[in-house]
C-alpha cells in the first residue's frame, strides 16, 4: 500500500518555503531524511494555522546545520547534549531548528532524558501523544510523505489525545499539563486508559524544577482557552501537588473564571492571568511561590503589585482620582487591570478610569516652564507639577487659563 502523501506547502509561509527547500536539498545531499514533525503536522491534518516547523534529521543535525551555514551562509547555534542546531539564514528574518533523531530514557520520574541518537521512528516514539507523533517528509521525491506509526491521524479524527506507553506521565509530569493543554486547544477529549494513568503520576509533579513547572504554566495562560485549562488542572488534582500550595479556593476559581477575556489594552496576558489568580495571596505567599517558580522580576513585581491593590480597594473606592494617582502610579498595567476586572463598584470604576483617563492627565507646564519662570530647580518643581496634576484630576482646573492661574499663584505663594 502506498503511503499517504500530504499537500504541505500550503501551509509554510511563502518566505519559509526557500529556506525548507535549502535545507531539503542539502539533507538530501548529506544522506540524512528531512522531515518536518509533531505540530506541523498535526495542526496541518487539522486544517489549522500551522507555528511550529522543527525539522528532525535522521542524522547529525549540528553537522546539517554547520553546511547550510558554509553553502549559504549565515550562522548557527548548538546544543550539544541533544544534537539540535538552529539555523540563521543570512538577510532574512528567520530562523530554521534541525533536530537529531534521537531516542530517549529517563533515569528517574521527571528527570531531564538521557538521549542518543536514534531513528525517526524511535524519535517519533520518545513524544508524548500520538497525535504529535507524526512526521511527514520534505526532501527529495518522498516529499509530502506521512509517517504514522502511532495512529495519531486516528486519533486526531476521533478527537483523542493519547499517550504513547503507560509511564509517559511518570518519566514526564510536564505531560499531564500539556494533556489538558491539547485537549482543551482542540476541543478534544483525554482518552480514557490515558486519564485513568494520571492519579499514579500525580506525586511526581512537585518533583519538576522550577523553569519547567513554571513555563507549562505560561503556555497554559497564553491560550485563549485558558481557563477550562485551569479548571481542568483543578478537577484532576495536578495543581493540588505543587508545593508551596498555589491557590485553589473557590474565591480564586471565581475570579479566573471571572477573568477569562483578557482586556485588549493588556499587553502580557501571561501576567495578566498569573496577577489574577495570585492576587488573593499575601506578599509573603507570592514571594514562596516566586522561590519555588522562579518568577522574573516583571512577573514577581506583576503578582505583588495586584496583591497590594487588591487588598486595598476598600480604600481606593473612596479615593478622589488625585488620590488613586498617587496610589498607582507606577505599578504595572497588566496587574492593575487584572484588579479591575476582579473589582466591584467604585473600586472598578476608580482602576479602570486610571488605566483609560487619569495615568495619562498631564498639565500643559513641564519642569522647564516652572524653572523659566522662576522656581528654583529641586524638590519644588516636583511638588508644583504634582499640584498642578492634582488640580487637573480633581477638577479644579478645566483649562489652559485655569492652569496658568493656578501656577501664578502657586509660584506666587512661594
Amino acid at each position: 500500500m502506498p503511503p499517504d502523501r500530504l499537500d504541505i506547502s500550503r501551509f509554510i509561509p511563502t518566505p519559509r518555503r526557500s529556506l525548507l527547500r535549502q535545507v531539503a536539498a542539502l539533507s538530501a545531499e548529506l544522506g540524512s531524511p528531512a522531515c518536518l514533525v509533531g505540530g506541523f503536522v498535526r495542526d496541518a491534518l487539522l486544517n489549522r494555522p500551522v507555528n511550529d516547523f522543527d525539522i528532525v534529521i535522521e542524522g547529525d543535525a549540528t553537522k546539517l546545520g554547520r553546511a547550510l551555514v558554509q553553502k549559504h551562509g549565515g550562522r548557527v547555534t548548538v546544543h550539544a547534549p541533544f544534537k539540535t542546531a538552529t539555523w540563521f539564514p543570512p538577510d532574512a528574518d528567520d530562523f530554521i531548528d534541525l533536530i537529531s533523531a534521537r531516542s530517549e530514557t529517563y533515569a528517574h520520574p521527571a528527570a531531564l532524558p538521557t538521549v542518543k541518537p536514534g531513528s525517526l521512528e524511535d524519535d517519533l516514539r520518545r513524544r508524548d501523544f500520538t497525535v504529535n507523533a507524526m512526521a511527514v517528509r520534505v526532501d527529495g521525491d518522498r516529499f509530502g510523505e506521512l509517517t504514522d506509526p502511532l495512529g495519531g491521524r486516528a486519533d486526531l479524527e476521533r478527537g483523542l489525545i493519547r499517550v504513547l506507553h503507560p509511564n509517559s506521565f511518570v518519566d514526564d509530569p510536564t505531560r499531564l499539563f500539556r494533556a489538558v493543554r491539547y485537549a482543551a486547544r482542540y476541543q478534544f477529549q483525554i482518552e480514557s486508559s490515558t486519564e485513568a494513568l494520571i492519579p499514579a503520576a500525580l506525586p511526581y509533579v512537585d518533583k519538576l524544577s522550577p523553569e519547567r513547572l513554571r513555563h507549562e504554566l505560561d503556555l497554559i495562560f497564553e491560550e485563549e482557552g485558558a481557563v477550562p485549562m485551569m479548571e481542568k488542572l483543578w478537577a484532576l488534582g495536578i495543581l493540588g501537588q505543587v508545593q508551596p500550595a498555589l491557590p485553589s479556593d473557590e474565591a480564586t476559581r471565581a475570579r479566573v473564571r471571572g477573568a477569562a477575556l483578557v482586556p485588549s489594552a493588556v499587553e502580557n496576558p501571561v501576567h495578566f492571568r498569573w496577577a489574577v489568580w495570585l492576587m488573593g495571596l499575601t506578599p509573603k505567599e507570592i514571594r514562596a511561590l516566586s522561590k519555588r517558580l522562579h518568577f522574573s522580576a516583571e512577573l514577581l513585581k506583576a503578582a505583588s503589585a495586584a496583591s497590594s491593590v487588591f487588598a486595598d480597594l476598600q480604600s481606593i473606592a473612596s479615593l478622589r482620582p488625585s488620590g488613586c494617582v498617587r496610589r498607582l502610579d507606577g505599578l504595572p498595567a497588566d496587574a492593575l487591570w487584572a484588579v479591575s476586572v476582579c473589582a466591584e463598584g467604585e473600586a472598578r470604576s476608580n482602576l479602570e478610569t486610571y488605566l483609560k483617563t487619569w495615568k495619562g492627565m498631564k498639565p500643559f507646564a513641564s519642569g522647564e516652564t516652572l524653572v523659566e519662570m522662576g522656581v528654583p530647580f529641586g524638590p519644588r518643581v516636583g511638588e508644583t507639577l504634582w499640584r498642578l496634576r492634582a488640580a487637573w484630576l480633581d477638577g479644579e482646573v478645566t483649562s489652559a487659563e485655569g492652569e496658568k492661574k493656578l501656577l501664578e499663584k502657586l509660584i506666587g505663594q512661594g
